[in-house]
């Protein structure tokens, strides 16, 4: 249960900010600022609740960009959706000896999500899929900037995932490149309708089992994996099943084939990612931040309450007097 008269306590007693005993006094005080975890009515959960206290220094947005894990990452967006795209498409081309079935299609993309989000997950977020990165960016959950260039990663990654097979696949073997078309008995408008769908189970799949706030999540890597493949067994049949913007540019580019419904394959996942991302984010599991810390999101300049802690503790360890 929530000790109110706890929660308080930032409000009711400020905390000073002007001079480093002053701080410290608080902190042996009234303790920690300006996160606390404290216990949900509804859930008994430990929840974040940011209060006001002093603030670190402001960072700036060249902090995020000149960091050697955020060239890591976005070159890993890169990698990842360069293998996904070769292997998922790899699996639908048509050899002459033995055509593909669907299920081994769904099967192909969905292990190939699987191992990528387990093996790349803990540098990227193992993203692969700009509806994904667009969604994340709504949900306030990655900057502005990230986004952008975790986007630009991915489409080359796809355009170089397609290229690679297309220039190791016989010539009688390439076809269309496994490009998404829409079925013959399917309208534009009904195609994008399927992709909102099966797009928005995937998206909400991730937000769900990546989402630090729960205990005992599982293997993302498998949900998210079983979701793709979920997808595919259904989606085929209608529009080849896109679920990414990434996965249906890629090949467009390097066949040249761009189909009149190709806008379908953006605008489908993305609103179906967003549509999850406003439902998972804002209604059924908001983040309890003021407007200050979400628009740092947004700009790249956020330090989360952990990182906020480990500076609190170094300044602490610093003013402690040491015996000669």
């Amino acid at each position: 249960m929530v000790i109110w008269e706890d929660w308080l306590i930032p409000w009711l007693h400020p905390p000073p900010c002007n001079t480093a005993p002053a701080a410290l006094a608080y902190i042996d005080r009234y303790g920690p600022t300006p996160g606390r975890t404290h216990q949900s009515l509804d859930t008994e959960q430990p929840y974040t609740f940011f209060l006001p206290g002093c603030p670190p220094p402001a960072p700036t947005m060249k902090r995020e960009i000149l960091t050697l894990a955020f060239a890591r990452a976005v070159f890993v967006e890169f990698l990842s959706t360069l293998i996904f795209v070769f292997i998922g498409l790899g699996s639908a081309l048509k050899w002459p000896s033995a055509l593909p079935s669907i299920l081994q299609i769904a099967l192909a993309f969905g292990l190939a999500i699987g191992t990528l989000v387990q093996a790349f997950g803990h540098i990227s977020g193992a993203h692969i899929n700009p509806a994904v990165t667009i969604a994340f960016f709504v949900g306030n959950q990655i900057s502005l900037l990230r986004t952008l260039l975790y986007i630009v990663a991915q489409l080359l990654g796809a355009i170089a995932g397609a290229g690679i097979l297309y220039g190791v696949t016989p010539a009688n073997t390439r076809g269309n490149l496994a490009i998404n078309a829409l079925n013959s008995n399917i309208t534009p408008g009904q195609a994008l309708v399927v992709e909102i769908i099966l797009t928005f189970q995937l998206a909400a799949c991730i937000f769900a089992s990546t989402d630090n706030r729960r205990s005992g999540v599982g293997s993302p890597a498998l949900s998210i994996g079983l979701s793709v493949t979920l997808g595919h067994l259904v989606g085929i049949y209608f529009t080849g099943c896109s679920m990414n913007p990434a996965r249906s540019f890629g090949p467009a580019v390097v066949t040249r084939r761009f189909s009149s419904a190709h806008w379908v394959f953006w605008v489908g996942p993305i609103l179906g990612a967003c549509l999850a991302s406003l439902l998972y984010f804002y209604i059924l599991v908001p983040y309890c931040m003021n407007m200050s810390d979400r628009v740092a999101i947004i700009k790249g300049t956020y330090e989360s309450e952990e990182e906020w802690e480990e500076q609190r503790e170094e300044r602490k360890k610093s003013m402690e007097l040491t015996p000669p």
